[in-house]
């Protein structure tokens, strides 16, 4: 066999299996959950492995090393986003209500460039044909529409955050009408001392507020 093509093959089961390890290690999401920087890592992914299978006469190291330094940014990144909410907020974005209450806010759609067509198509595919059945309806970084429907009583199944990662979110407050103030007094009544204590804290139509606690302060 010529000596091309057992070193094109070695390069794509080579790249094949590095690419593998480099995914292993970026953790685990859906193609749809995809954030913009996975999105960018895995282009330039495919990009360099391409180079590394057209240029048998070029050296491994030539694909080794930006895949290497793509893996370490990718860990960086994923490893801030844990540990610093506004740098995943500004990387992979936030949520956004699109519909509350039977109500679709229009500059919300504005803001993200989301239109009635494209609101009304992912409607149909959660079979709803009415807004108003809709208690809401949130966009995700994803793009993925989360809709939750009217129950008989008027309620949902939808929770607000309130507390995540021991910060406060500030938007859940103005989604429920409540203040800081308020909440710190609901999480001392819970039993918690301070914010940082609670893991994530969601409150639902009800007004039932769910506290998980923060495994490092047990």
């Amino acid at each position: 066999m010529d000596f091309v093509v057992v070193s094109v093959i070695g390069r794509t089961l080579l790249t094949y299996f590095l690419i593998l390890l480099v995914f292993r290690f970026m953790g685990k999401r859906e193609i749809g959950e995809l954030s913009i920087m996975d999105l960018v890592v895995y282009i330039m992914l495919a990009e360099i492995a391409v180079f590394l299978i057209e240029k048998p006469d070029s050296g491994l190291w030539h694909a080794l090393v930006p895949m290497g330094v793509l893996l370490l940014i990718q860990l960086a990144s994923a490893w801030l986003s844990l540990k610093n909410q506004r740098f995943r907020n500004w990387f992979d974005g936030k949520p956004s209500i699109i519909i509350k209450h039977g109500h679709v806010d229009e500059h919300e759609m504005r803001r993200q460039r989301y239109n009635f067509n494209d609101l009304l198509l992912q409607l149909r595919e959660h079979g709803i044909q009415q807004v108003q059945d809709v208690s809401y309806a949130i966009l995700e970084p994803s793009g993925k529409l989360s809709v939750f429907e009217k129950k008989k009583d008027g309620t949902s199944d939808y929770a607000v955050v309130l507390i995540a990662d021991g910060l406060i979110q500030y938007s859940g407050l103005r989604t429920v009408r409540k203040n800081k103030s308020w909440l710190l007094n609901e999480v001392k009544k819970n039993g918690f001392s301070s914010v940082e204590e609670v893991s994530l804290c969601t409150i639902n139509d009800q007004g039932e507020l769910l506290f998980d606690s923060n495994d490092a302060f047990q």
